[in-house]
């Protein structure tokens, strides 16, 4: 038997939630990974993982590379991605903010937009004289207690739901200046509370800073973020221009999103 009941009384499916772990073990993996390695990382009977690769396979989730004896993602998986982006893409009018803050700031520029208890950027605009940090690219969501969006994000949510979504995020160091005290991280989210503004030092990554405005709807509730990165050595000299630059790309985005929800 494969495990196709449900999970503690959770309402999750077994089998669906082993296929999950399975798929994203091999997406971890640096390269084709064998049945049996899925098998050992994951806890599960050989039999069992087999099944739930095969599965995946019929999908077009994975591919099964029979030459090796391995597993690969399969190109399903590139069409999930690329629906995700058409999803949260924001509208033509908060991607031409974005290139306005981008030339003003002389540095990449972002636009992530609210999920639930998630900042996933959505729009990205950069060039190779102000390259967009990596990994902050079209999709990413993590690390909230560590990027300025996240900490916009995480300064608004109520605290009960502030604190569940850290329990269950933790607050790893991503770099050795990364804020992972809570009691500290909590202090720096009343600071952001009350300047309107996140800014983050080298806690992504290391010599990189983020400055990040919220975006509001027309109720005023904060559902995105203009952000841009830029070399830490900058944001100490031009910190203020900086920071003039994206306060009034928030304020026009979120006049851009008020309209497309409001076109009449």
């Amino acid at each position: 038997m494969t495990g196709g009941g449900t999970s503690g009384g959770s309402g999750v499916l077994q089998s669906v939630e082993r296929a999950m772990r399975v798929l994203d073990r091999v997406a971890t993996a640096d390269g084709p990974i064998t049945a049996r390695e899925v098998a050992r990382d994951l806890g599960l009977t050989l039999p069992t993982t087999y099944h739930l690769l095969t599965t995946l396979v019929t999908g077009d989730y994975l591919v099964h590379l029979a030459d090796e004896h391995a597993y690969a993602l399969g190109h399903h998986v590139d069409d999930l991605a690329r629906a995700l982006h058409q999803q949260i893409a924001p509208p033509p009018a908060v991607r031409r903010v974005a290139a306005v803050v981008h030339r003003q700031a002389h540095a990449a520029a972002y636009y992530a937009t609210l999920r639930n208890t998630e900042m996933i950027v959505a729009h990205v605009d950069a060039c190779p004289a102000h390259p967009s940090a990596d990994t902050l690219s079209v999709g990413f969501h993590g690390a909230p207690h560590a990027t300025a969006f996240g900490k916009l994000m995480l300064a608004t949510l109520d605290p009960a739901d502030r604190e569940a979504l850290l329990n269950r995020t933790g607050t790893p160091a991503v770099t050795p200046d990364t804020v992972t005290d809570r009691g500290r991280l909590l202090r720096q989210l009343h600071q952001v509370r009350g300047s309107g503004l996140a800014v983050e030092v080298n806690e992504f990554r290391p010599d990189l800073s983020c400055i990040a405005a919220p975006v509001n709807d027309a109720a005023g509730r904060f559902i995105g973020a203009v952000a841009v990165s830029l070399p830490t050595a900058r944001l100490q000299t031009d910190r203020r221009a900086l920071e003039r630059v994206v306060r009034l790309g928030a304020v026009r985005a979120s006049r851009a999103v008020v309209a497309h929800a409001s076109p009449n």
